[in-house]
């Protein structure tokens, strides 16, 4: 089983140009899941939405091609691809050969799906949607919609995660609302290099404390831990301290390599958020 500090991060790392799906590094997500009380079938679904920006191949006649890819990983996948293996692996398609984008887009299918299902004895998909050129100036920048939890002036003392600051009130009628918040920041599990983002959390059941809820975010300021396991870290805490009725997470980081996670964890299946990047990133 491959662990974090046996990636590439943090490492120096040969600039392969020629096609490797070699490259790829999974992760396995159950040791970080029981950290936060998940030993079995976690009690959400989603999925961790990619976007790579910097997917480059040679047509059949050494012509470069360019592309946006949009990846989605389901969160039932036993593994978690590491960022950095993945844009190695996407640096080596730039200096090989393919018919054509679907050949590409097979590949990339191919190839993730083997990487986040290994080990399970199961198979399963994953998305892949590129994005000619052409289709560039159709793409949107648009924010996470709710009310803005950072409009709020408190003082903040917590810079790892303090679950202890949320509180929901069960004596009055629920409610059913949507906050947001950009002061989402924490740290790569690996290297401490930080990571920002945006939060977008939907739930119907008893009123949260808002300046609670602002402060548990601003608690994962210094706390190391990837995107993903940092997005079910928030949706556990506040899924069994404040008991809603429904609850949705969704988080969208800045890019970095090329890369944007986006991860998505909801208690009720339903359609996925829209894959449309906001202003920082």
């Amino acid at each position: 089983m491959h662990t974090p500090e046996q990636s590439q991060l943090g490492q120096r790392s040969a600039y392969v140009d020629q096609y490797d799906a070699g490259l790829l590094f999974p992760l396995p997500r159950a040791p970080k899941r029981l950290e936060i009380g998940i030993a079995g079938a976690a009690p959400f679904f989603g999925a961790d939405l990619w976007s790579a920006y910097e997917l480059s191949w040679l047509n059949e006649r050494g012509k470069p091609q360019v592309a946006i890819a949009h990846l989605t990983v389901p969160c039932e996948t036993p593994q978690l691809i590491e960022s950095k293996s993945l844009k190695l692996y996407l640096n080596s398609f730039n200096n090989t050969r393919f018919v054509s984008a679907d050949e590409v887009r097979a590949r990339l299918r191919a190839d993730l799906g083997e990487a986040v299902w290994r080990g399970s004895g199961q198979s399963g998909g994953v998305g892949v949607r590129l994005l000619a050129p052409e289709q560039f100036d159709a793409q949107q920048v648009q924010e996470l919609d709710g009310l803005l939890l950072d409009r709020l002036d408190l003082d903040c003392t917590h810079y790892q995660p303090a679950p202890e600051l949320l509180e929901a009130d069960h004596t009055e009628a629920p409610v059913t609302e949507t906050l947001v918040s950009h002061l989402l920041k924490s740290n790569c599990l690996v290297t401490g290099q930080p990571d920002w983002g945006s939060v977008q959390i939907a739930y119907s059941g008893a009123q949260i404390d808002q300046a609670g809820l602002l402060r548990y975010l601003v608690s994962f300021r210094n706390h190391n831990e990837f995107h993903e396991q940092c997005v079910e870290r928030i949706f556990m805490d506040i899924w069994t301290r404040c008991r809603p009725i429904k609850l949705a997470v969704y988080a969208r980081y800045t890019r970095r390599g090329g890369l944007d996670i986006n991860p998505f964890r909801t208690s009720h299946p339903g359609p996925l958020p829209a894959n449309v990047r906001t202003a920082r990133q």
